[in-house]
């Protein structure tokens, strides 16, 4: 049986040229269709050779920047970064940055469906090498401007999340979370990682980036462990502990999954009011341009949401089998749709600081852009108001321009933080730069302590 990997060079092209440029089905509903408490959810519609529509790249040039909403400002925090993905401010005023990119995975995406996401990855730009690193960014005037950075940890493991415990911080590699003392105002850590828990990986590894967030007393970390596939199509028992949050104990080390069924999780935060967790969440794709919405949701302990057996609650995916009903059963819909496809990864709640009144209560996500929609979707930041500690809103754009008038991608939004000023910094793996938000006035400027 010929597939495109034995087909004539000449041909496989047409074929590749033809995938590239967006194949398969369109989208019939609006993005906002699918967004906020209640999406529409249509019908599925699965197709032999799924859309792939994803944007090219044509980094910034020089001068330009995304456009900001009425009332806010945008300027580069630092540029010429190797694939910035995630932030951590730091209490002092610094920011670190993971540069990164995903881990050698031999046994993920073999055959044709893998060849071609292959060329989609390489045409999105995310085929560069992982540098490995955290990067130290200081701010010392105060101007919403790094004007040093220091690589602050080398040779880690495809690093993604950060948080600081104290003097201890946690890192979470693709592989395992681990730890490192740090002291205020250093520019470098030598001591060797301790790891503290090994995190499910292996040769296979697709959903391989790990955040962590410390609970709010310090003595647990939570941890985010996507799929390993789209809908299980590698087996169940490739997803043993995935799909999940897990909570770690930071005294013992021991772990637990906190809540499972969440496809891909990335962004966590504890939204100020209530306290509760909540977290942004990939959902399935290729079963059309207007399925599945991304989410964000409130997590409940123990909390089952779905994957693969259902989505957005307990509507069930045939592809996926065995069939489980006892488990769709208990599958919780997700508070508020973040639109199809949109790769919603980065969220962070608002802190005081210098962003209008407007963008007080709520949430910021990075929408990093979509490959399995016609028309795109995502690639902007949003707000999503909160009221009483709930969505109480549609969405705002704080960034767009990230596409150009080509519809090729100039950067893409990951992570979003609160710097200590209250200034809210995106980090673009696709142009290489952190972008700093902040009100239409200058930031004030801070001494370091």
């Amino acid at each position: 049986m010929r597939t495109l990997l034995t087909l004539p060079l000449a041909l496989a092209a047409t074929l590749s040229a033809t995938l590239l440029a967006g194949c398969g089905e369109q989208a019939t509903l609006p993005v906002a269709a699918g967004t906020g408490p209640n999406p529409t959810l249509p019908e599925p519609k699965e197709t032999f050779i799924p859309t792939v529509n994803i944007a090219s790249v044509q980094r910034w040039a020089d001068g330009t920047a995304p456009t900001p909403a009425m009332g806010l400002t945008v300027k580069a925090f630092a540029t010429g970064l190797d694939h910035p993905r995630w932030l951590l401010p730091l209490p002092n005023g610094d920011v670190l940055v993971a540069e990164t990119n995903a881990p050698p995975k031999p046994d993920d995406g073999k055959g044709v469906k893998g060849w071609v996401m292959g060329l989609v990855m390489g045409k999105a730009g995310a085929q560069t090498p992982s540098a490995n690193r955290v990067t130290l960014l200081r701010d010392a005037d105060g101007d919403g401007v790094a004007e040093t950075r220091f690589p602050f940890l080398e040779g880690l493991n495809s690093p993604f999340g950060m948080a600081l415990v104290g003097e201890t911080l946690y890192v979470a590699n693709s592989d395992a979370v681990v730890r490192f003392p740090y002291r205020a105002g250093d520019t470098a850590i030598t001591a060797p990682a301790v790891k503290v828990v090994d995190l499910p990986a292996g040769t296979i590894n697709h959903h391989w980036t790990k955040n962590v967030v410390a609970s709010p007393d310090g003595s647990k970390l939570y941890a985010t462990v996507g799929s390993n596939s789209n809908v299980a199509e590698n087996g169940i028992e490739a997803e043993k502990d995935r799909a999940a949050i897990w909570e770690i104990d930071l005294k013992t080390g021991a772990h637990r999954v906190f809540a499972s069924g969440l496809r891909n999780p990335n962004g966590m935060d504890w939204e100020p009011k209530s306290g509760a967790l909540w977290t942004a969440v990939n959902e399935r794709d290729e079963i059309g341009s207007d399925l599945v919405p991304d989410y964000m949701t409130s997590v409940k302990d123990g909390g089952f949401y779905g994957w693969p057996y259902s989505y957005y609650g307990q509507h069930v995916d045939q592809r996926v089998t065995p069939q489980r009903p006892d488990l769709v059963a208990k599958a919780i819909p997700p508070d508020y749709a973040l639109g199809p496809h949109t790769a919603s990864l980065g969220l962070a709640f608002a802190k005081p600081g210098s962003l209008p009144p407007a963008f007080a209560e709520g949430v910021f996500i990075g929408q990093h852009g979509s490959w399995n929609r016609k028309p795109h979707s995502g690639y902007k930041v949003v707000f999503v108001p909160f009221a009483n500690g709930k969505p109480a809103g549609e969405p705002v754009d704080v960034l767009t321009g990230f596409l150009n008038a080509d519809e090729k991608a100039q950067g893409r939004p990951v992570g979003v933080a609160f710097d200590r000023a209250g200034g809210l910094l995106v980090a673009d793996d696709v142009g290489n730069v952190v972008w700093r938000v902040s009100g239409t006035a200058a930031p004030q400027s801070a001494e370091r302590p």
